[in-house]
């Protein structure tokens, strides 16, 4: 985990974060002395719902004030509880004649501090109520023992259906019924594959590279098992719903789900998740859900919900809504309305606008499949069969090989995806010959092949460089094919010619700009008047030479200055990788 901070320091980071988070709705005011977010908007004829904790966790709970949720919040220091000051002010702030709801995650200073703040705020006469918010079944009943569960991302789904209750009007009795019933509802877990770190502080008990940790807290609290090696994402999935959902498990069967019960998934990114990665997990989440458990859920939630600073780590929340309306006013239909609501708040940028879920059957659809390419036999290059399968193996594997270094030079000087790229198209090549690609000698199907791997498989620059590439040398191939009984080398030649010739027209690319070109024009310059061994070695010094070359064109020209300090820089990933394959294709004819 990075221990990299832009504000290195927590001195009045978090006042300073609240300025800067309220800019996004005009309707939000803020008090620094007391660090209070509050909806200036908010009607005194709703019921007013006030959260908070402490900072770390963005958007929770500065982000969720607004329309039909948080009439305002109480962020303390960084994973530290508010002081009943900051939250009796926090009261004051949005006035309801209906009375205020305190909803906290159960943590100690949350606890106590809105709790003796909802005392002092009753005894003022104010009609004030509030709810413990628990939800982790990682500790378990018997751990966890009178303290209960602590709480987790689980909290939010709860101040959403109560801030869209209060906004229809709802009671205080009404919302805060719903909200103990919904909240008593929910069973989460965590998974870390490293602990958070906090700014200006020293940090202890940091996972090792091979471990994932799961049932971890969202203040760096140790979770409850470490697992190592580290599973796989089927395997921790896995783990993750039998902790939540086991009915015969007799420390977390919190929450029955009974069959045809709807439910509700919120999966809460704790800050340092790619949105890649997410996105697999929630796929992986429902195809368990269904397969293992016979859950849909109703509405599915991924996002930044509740945060752990930059903790590459997430929570799954699981809400039987049937059982929460069995214990309020509120039918399952009322709830899910209530969930549904537009807000003003930072909740649409993670949630969006909720909807009644399509099946996923109907969501996911089927590309119409594509003709089969015919190729035309009076236009086709034949060559024996094992060369020519060996020449293309031999270039495959050396580029595979290759990758580790093509992506070290091309995360110094650009992207960082041309090993990938290229890796993913041998691999895909060597699949084809294991299944004959080569069988028949057909040079044009190889060529087919190949475009279809680069069209579908491959992304990023140099794929759109060999798409190009690869559809013009068969076009050209095929067109000049009478010029096969010149011999081999002057038919390639004209190919290379006419497809650089092509690519031309959509790269202004050429010898000493420091990419692919340097290869591949030497190598089809000298094909077009000399022996194959010979291009070989033309595109090999073509590539050497990107050593000392000044990038003239593409991220290189700001990316990775002064990364050659002894005056040569990594060599041009996408000509090496266009030199391996050259010299494969020579070793695998010989």
């Amino acid at each position: 985990m990075s221990k990299r901070h832009l504000f290195t320091s927590p001195d009045g980071l978090v006042p300073k974060s609240l300025r800067g988070f309220i800019t996004y709705n005009p309707s939000l005011s803020l008090d620094p002395d007391n660090r209070i977010v509050f909806d200036t908007t908010h009607p005194k004829s709703n019921v007013s719902i006030i959260s908070g904790g402490g900072s770390g966790h963005e958007p929770a709970w500065a982000g969720y004030v607004g329309e039909n949720m948080l009439a305002a919040a109480v962020q303390g220091d960084i994973f530290a509880s508010p002081s009943t000051k900051q939250i009796l002010a926090g009261i004051e702030s949005v006035p309801s004649d209906k009375g205020t709801i305190l909803v906290v995650t159960n943590y100690t200073g949350d606890c106590l501090h809105f709790g003796l703040a909802g005392e002092k705020a009753s005894a003022a006469g104010k009609k004030t109520k509030m709810i413990i918010c628990g939800d982790d079944v990682s500790v378990g009943k018997k751990k966890g023992g009178m303290v209960g569960r602590r709480g987790l991302a689980g909290q939010i789904g709860v101040l959403k259906v109560m801030g869209g209750a209060a906004g229809q009007g709802g009671s205080l009795d009404e919302v805060y019924d719903l909200g103990v019933a919904f909240s008593e509802q929910i069973v989460s877990i965590a998974a870390t594959l490293d602990h958070c770190h906090v700014p200006g502080r020293t940090e202890h008990g940091m996972l090792q590279p091979d471990e994932v940790e799961i049932g971890t807290g969202p203040h760096n609290e140790p979770g409850y098992q470490k697992l190592s090696p580290q599973p796989t994402p089927e395997s921790l999935v896995g783990s993750i719903l039998k902790y939540t959902l086991d009915q015969n498990d007799p420390a977390r069967a919190y929450v029955k789900f009974n069959p045809g019960d709807e439910t509700m998934l919120l999966v809460s990114n704790f800050g340092g998740m790619s949105h890649l990665e997410m996105g697999a997990l929630v796929d992986e989440l429902l195809n368990q859900l269904e397969a293992d458990w016979n859950i849909t859920p109703e509405r599915v939630v991924s996002g930044f919900l509740e945060t752990s600073l930059n903790a590459p780590a997430f929570s799954v929340s699981i809400i039987n809504v049937t059982a929460a309306a069995k214990n309020c006013s509120y039918s399952v239909e009322q709830i899910k309305s209530f969930f549904d609501v537009r807000t003003t708040t930072a909740w649409e940028s993670v949630a969006g606008s909720q909807a009644k879920r399509r099946p996923r059957a109907e969501q996911i659809v089927k590309a119409p499949k594509e003709p089969a390419k015919v190729v035309d036999e009076s236009r086709d290059l034949k060559v024996d069969p094992k060369v020519l399968a060996s020449m293309l193996r031999k270039a495959c594997e050396d580029l595979i090989q290759a990758e580790p270094d093509l992506t070290k030079w091309d995360t110094v000087m650009g992207d960082g995806d041309c090993g990938e790229t290229l890796k993913t198209g041998a691999t895909c090549l060597l699949a084809a010959l294991d299944g004959c690609v080569a069988q028949s000698g057909s040079v044009v199907k190889v060529l087919h092949e190949l475009e279809d791997i680069v069209e579908s498989k491959m992304g990023g620059t140099l794929g759109g460089i060999l798409g190009i590439f690869f559809v013009s040398l068969r076009a050209a191939l095929e067109a000049n094919i009478d010029k096969a009984s010149q011999g081999l080398e002057p038919l390639w030649g004209i190919a290379l010619t006419n497809a650089l010739a092509s690519l031309r027209r959509y790269t202004p690319a050429k010898i000493g700009d420091r990419t692919v070109m340097d290869a591949l024009i030497p190598f089809a310059e000298t094909m077009s008047k000399a022996t194959f061994a010979d291009s070989v070695k033309a595109a090999a010094d073509g590539a050497e030479g990107t050593k000392t070359m000044t990038p003239k064109l593409g991220r290189a020209t700001y990316v990775g200055a002064g990364s050659g300090d002894s005056g040569e820089l990594p060599p041009d990933p996408g000509a090496w990788g266009a030199r391996v394959v050259i010299e494969g294709l020579l070793a695998g004819m010989k």
